[in-house]
C-alpha cells in the first residue's frame, strides 16, 4: 500500500473517531439547563391550566406544543454542539497523529544514531586489534 493511500486511510479513521466522539458529547449535551427550565415552565403552565379548570381540549395542546418545543430545542442545540465539537475533536486527533509520528520519528532518529556509534564503536574496537 502506498504512503499516500494509507495516509488517507489513516485520515478517514480519523474522521470516524471524531465523529463519533462529537455525537457522544453532543447527544450529553444537547440537554442542558434551559432546557430544563423550559420544559419545567411548561409543565407549569399546564398545572395551572388545569387547575383553573380550563378543559382537556385546551391543556392538551398547550401540552403538546410545549413538548414539541423542547424537542426541537434539544435537537437544534444537538446540531449545534455536534458541529462545534467535530471540529474540536478533528482538530484534536489530527494533532495527536502529528505528534505521534514526530515521536515516532524521533525515535527512530536515536535508534540510528544508537546503531551508527555501535557501529562506529565496533569498527573502532577492530581497527585497535588489528594494529
Amino acid at each position: 500500500m502506498s504512503q499516500e493511500a494509507m495516509s488517507e486511510l489513516a485520515r478517514e479513521e480519523i474522521k470516524q473517531e471524531a465523529v463519533r466522539r462529537a455525537e457522544e458529547r453532543a447527544r450529553i449535551a444537547r440537554w442542558d439547563l434551559d432546557v430544563a427550565v423550559f420544559l419545567f415552565v411548561v409543565l407549569i403552565i399546564v398545572l395551572i391550566l388545569l387547575f383553573q379548570g380550563f378543559g382537556i381540549g385546551i391543556v392538551a395542546p398547550v401540552a403538546l406544543f410545549g413538548l414539541v418545543m423542547v424537542w426541537i430545542v434539544g435537537w437544534r442545540r444537538g446540531r449545534q454542539l455536534y458541529r462545534s465539537f467535530y471540529d474540536e475533536e478533528l482538530f484534536r486527533l489530527e494533532r495527536e497523529k502529528k505528534e505521534a509520528e514526530e515521536q515516532e520519528k524521533r525515535e527512530r532518529k536515536v535508534e540510528k544514531t544508537i546503531a551508527e556509534t555501535i557501529e562506529e564503536t565496533v569498527q573502532r574496537a577492530l581497527r585497535e586489534r588489528w594494529k
